[in-house]
């Protein structure tokens, strides 16, 4: 799975405006400036780089987890004995934190993998 386009531009954009504000904090170190200031603006450069990082994380975990759920829901013939969990990840789905989003990811995954072993014979676990 690749970055979307606007996605990667966005991104560019955010971490040019950060390298700028790097810059700042640079010319107030070198200005000798109040460490309140400069303590000020090492917060906003650090919220600006969150925010950055998570809207990629997002994206990417969030299609990615989406995507596999789908996936798995269409692999399970309705008799998997997985439907039960399929179902509550799905309802889930739309308020998951992003620190939720890689352990559902794992979660899904393996249910997808039960599933298989399911179709080819082996008990459900």
């Amino acid at each position: 799975m690749s970055i979307p386009k606007n996605l990667t531009k966005d991104i560019k954009t955010r971490l040019r405006s950060i390298e700028g504000q790097v810059r700042g904090l640079i010319r107030m170190l070198d200005e000798d400036k109040r460490p309140d200031q400069v303590l000020i603006q090492f917060k906003a450069v650090q919220k600006a780089l969150d925010k950055t990082h998570f809207l990629l994380l997002d994206e990417v975990y969030r299609k990615a987890l989406a995507i596999k759920i789908v996936e798995t829901i269409d692999a399970c013939p309705g008799n998997c004995g997985q439907e039960d969990r399929i179902e509550f990840i799905r309802q889930q789905f739309p308020d998951l934190a992003l620190e939720d989003l890689s352990k559902k990811m794992a979660e899904i995954m393996e249910l997808k993998k039960r599933i298989e072993q399911f179709k080819h014979g082996a008990p459900p676990v």
